[in-house]
């Protein structure tokens, strides 16, 4: 368990109860570990994680970060520092990003209901643009140049494409690359090559492309066409955005990084980010977390556990008499849901 900064505290102090009674009701026992490493932690100390803490998580089976981010303390600092040493230190290169609108739920888009809304982004996460290729020079001069290099390899790159196939062999067929080839006439056109080349292995599969343009436009116009996405780094984190508001709220985004070998353990978090304009008011929607445990066990194979929390948080949020916080029209604070869900699944 790594809270980490802001709301990410909040929800994860509130939500850590529940996933072990859950699991304890299920005969799973789980032993949690926290560690508060983070924004506080590197202003006092420089660090936002110890030089060892790589080796520390790598014990273990499954980690949850709950939100990293600061306002005193620039957003490229935090991300190099603790988020992606431990994507990159363990090879989480799957990405996987669900956006579904649960009924009871209100979309921004007029005339969708529950259900309509059911994608799911596959999102390159350790290349592109995650990649730290490039630097600065003659910093504070006329002729100050910065440089930044995205970079795809075949192996990364086929490795999320083909995860992206297998999931929708498993979905309804049909799979969206979404790049910006027409601009980007080495890497992404290097990245269709390779959707191109695996989609021969998958021929039931329908492959839909799209600029990413384009593709923004339609994850507005037309998100019900979408089932299977995959997207470079930069490309599938602002779609997974869209993702998330047009379903009802950012504050219920879940996310995966995903190390496909077991050989290091994959990590779960929230998309919501620390929120520190409501850091403190108790009101953070604890359903991002929620359901990123979901997917952690389904990730960990425990189905039942998976599917419990995962209906139970979709049961609640279509019972209109049901507390939800003030990002998706309610009144609540995190612990009424989180206390309402575990009267539901636990009663």
């Amino acid at each position: 368990m790594i809270p980490g900064d802001g709301i990410g505290i909040e929800v994860t102090e509130a939500t850590e109860p529940l996933l072990i009674e859950l699991a304890a009701a299920h005969d799973v026992e789980i032993e949690t570990t926290w560690f508060d490493w983070g924004s506080e932690r590197y202003l006092e100390e420089g660090a936002l994680m110890p030089d060892d803490g790589l080796e520390t998580l790598k014990e273990f089976d499954a980690i949850l970060l709950g939100a990293v981010g600061h306002p005193d303390v620039p957003d490229h600092v935090t991300l190099r520092n603790l988020r992606l040493p431990i994507t990159k230190g363990f090879n989480q290169h799957i990405c996987k990003r669900p956006s579904y609108l649960f009924d009871g739920v209100e979309s921004p888009l007029r005339g969708y209901e529950g259900g309509d809304i059911d994608l799911v982004v596959y999102r390159q996460n350790t290349e592109g643009e995650y990649a730290d290729v490039g630097g600065r020079e003659h910093q504070g001069f006329g002729n100050e140049v910065a440089v930044q290099s995205a970079v795809y390899t075949r192996e990364g790159t086929e490795a999320i494409v083909r995860a992206a196939f297998e999931a929708a062999t498993e979905r309804s067929g049909k799979l969206t690359n979404i790049t910006k080839s027409n601009a980007q006439a080495y890497g992404m056109v290097f990245w269709d090559e390779i959707v191109e080349e695996v989609s021969e292995e998958y021929p039931d599969i329908t492959v839909e492309r799209l600029l990413v343009d384009a593709g923004s436009m339609d994850f507005v116009r037309r998100p019900n066409e979408f089932d299977v996405v995959v997207a470079s780094n930069l490309f599938g984190d602002i779609l997974t955005d869209i993702g998330g508001i047009i379903s009802g709220s950012l504050g219920m985004a879940p996310s995966t990084n995903i190390n496909p070998s077991g050989e290091f353990p994959s990590m779960f978090e929230p998309v919501h980010g620390s929120a520190f304009d409501i850091m403190g008011e108790g009101i953070a929607n604890p359903v991002g977390m929620l359901l990123s445990m979901s997917l952690m066990f389904e990730h960990l194979e425990e189905d039942d556990l998976a599917e419990t929390l995962w209906d139970g948080v979709g049961a609640q949020l279509a019972d209109s008499d049901a507390p939800r916080t003030p990002d998706i029209g309610g009144s609540a604070t995190t612990l009424d849901v989180v206390g309402d869900l575990e009267e539901r699944l636990l009663e």
